[in-house]
């Protein structure tokens, strides 16, 4: 199967102190022509907060910014007055549209705060900014492949404004699903925690997997394994 592999140890390193990240596609000061991004897939950030610490208000236009807590409580305030806590299971979607503003800080003053930020092209410019943030329990996750966003936000998915699905999966130790890659898509997977193989190919926390052929794809854990699914136009 054709594939593009992205080594955990391979991604671009930022370390401010206060914030240490791990880019998967270029970002920022770090640029790779390699890896600018896989379909409107853009950005793949895993990012780790100190206590009290964040981003101040900073400005966004024409992208879906997508928060995916695995440790600690996120917060998030923006200028289309909308103001929450994101934490470990739940899913929060920004589209930045024509133009918004927000902040994200660790909600903690004691413990560190892990996530993935995730940018995805939106399917047009100039989008009406908005916001939404679901839930999705563990137990939907569970030895499952869970739809937690979607362009028509089917399932109870949260609305992504482009021709993507986004999956979640919580797998256990010798367990196994299977995904059907449709002919004119392709898929990225983004290991979390644990260890995965995908198609033979084995992967670690951290690790991506670029799946660019259609046809059935076995994902079977070693270990307990967290991951996401990426279901793109090709």
């Amino acid at each position: 199967m054709n594939q593009i592999l992205r080594p955990s140890d391979a991604r671009g390193d930022a370390d401010f102190g206060w914030l240490k990240s791990k880019h998967t596609f270029s970002f920022g000061s770090y640029f790779d022509p390699n890896y600018i991004g896989f379909g409107a897939l853009r950005v793949i950030n895993e990012d780790r907060v100190a206590p009290t610490a964040g981003f101040p208000s900073h400005p966004h236009q024409n992208m879906e910014i997508i928060s995916y807590v695995v440790s600690g409580a996120l917060e998030h305030k923006d200028s289309i007055g909308t103001g929450s806590v994101i934490r470990p299971g739940e899913l929060q979607r920004m589209s930045a549209g024509t133009g918004v503003r927000h902040s994200e800080y660790n909600h903690s003053s004691t413990d560190p705060v892990h996530f993935l930020q995730i940018w995805i092209v939106p399917e047009a410019d100039g989008l009406a900014p908005g916001y939404e943030q679901k839930a999705f329990p563990d137990v939907e996750r569970q030895n499952a492949l869970r739809l937690i966003g979607s362009r028509d936000g089917r399932d109870g998915s949260v609305v992504i404004h482009q021709d993507v699905d986004l999956y979640a999966s919580l797998l256990d130790a010798d367990k196994s699903l299977s995904f059907d890659i449709r002919k004119d898509r392709k898929v990225w997977i983004q290991v979390v925690k644990g260890r995965l193989t995908v198609g033979g190919q084995a992967l670690g926390a951290g690790d991506g997997l670029g799946l660019l052929d259609a046809g059935a794809v076995s994902l079977s854990a070693q270990e307990p394994a967290e991951f996401l699914l990426f279901d793109l136009a090709a």
